[in-house]
């Protein structure tokens, strides 16, 4: 069970600051408070994906699934992104709530190495319209340092290809919802003040749930 519930955690995320100066190149764009709280309720409520465990968020933002995990009881998150601005972001974000347990490391995904694999990846990765394919980049490398599930937000469009993907991996994917994501107007060529977007919500796994029961390094 999640320790607190939806409505609450929404409510929180809700206070969380995002971009001042988002990069295109690195398709930044913030994590809705309400599709954050839907994404870790549900790992947590019909998986216990999220309470007690090491979870890992790669290309974390400004830290909205970051923080949002660590208000529903895990033990530890790492917080991974390229940006420095963006881990400022994040940084404020997770002081200003007083939070203790996330760590905040800049690296790229394909870089960082851990000694031993987490419980959880969690992430909301570009949707790979700069840099083709680097949505999968973002799974593949969540595979390999989890035990357990990733969890991972993509363009509806790309299910038919990221099937392929996966089956090709020999690795089990679910669609656990469908969604629409409402992207603000964040750079000068958006003609529109938002445009929503469909996107499926995704549960990745290839090996069974490991317990660690020393402490966890990296």
């Amino acid at each position: 069970m999640a320790c607190i519930k939806r409505k609450e955690l929404e409510s929180y995320l809700e206070d969380v600051d995002t971009f001042t100066n988002p990069k295109i190149q690195l398709e930044q764009y913030a994590t809705s408070p309400h599709i954050a709280a839907c994404m870790l309720y549900t790992a947590q409520t019909s998986y216990g994906d999220i309470e007690n465990k090491v979870v890992v968020d790669f290309g974390c933002g400004c830290g909205i699934l970051s923080i949002g995990a660590k208000l529903l009881g895990a033990e530890l998150v790492i917080a991974v992104d390229v940006d420095a601005e963006a881990l400022a972001i994040a940084k404020k974000n997770i002081d200003e709530l007083e939070l203790t347990g996330i760590d905040l490391i800049q690296c790229d995904v394909d870089t960082f190495r851990f000694s031993r694999q987490v419980d959880t990846v969690m992430m909301n990765p570009p949707f790979g319209t700069k840099m083709k394919g680097i949505d999968l980049v973002f799974v593949k490398r969540g595979l390999e340092v989890s035990a357990g599930s990733v969890y991972s937000l993509h363009k509806t469009a790309t299910r038919g290809h990221i099937i392929k993907k996966v089956n090709d991996w020999g690795v089990k994917m679910q669609v656990l919802a469908n969604l629409r994501y409402n992207l603000p107007q964040s750079y000068k060529f958006h003609k529109k003040s938002t445009v929503d977007i469909e996107v499926d919500y995704m549960r990745f796994t290839n090996k069974p749930v490991m317990r660690h029961k020393q402490p966890f390094m990296y």
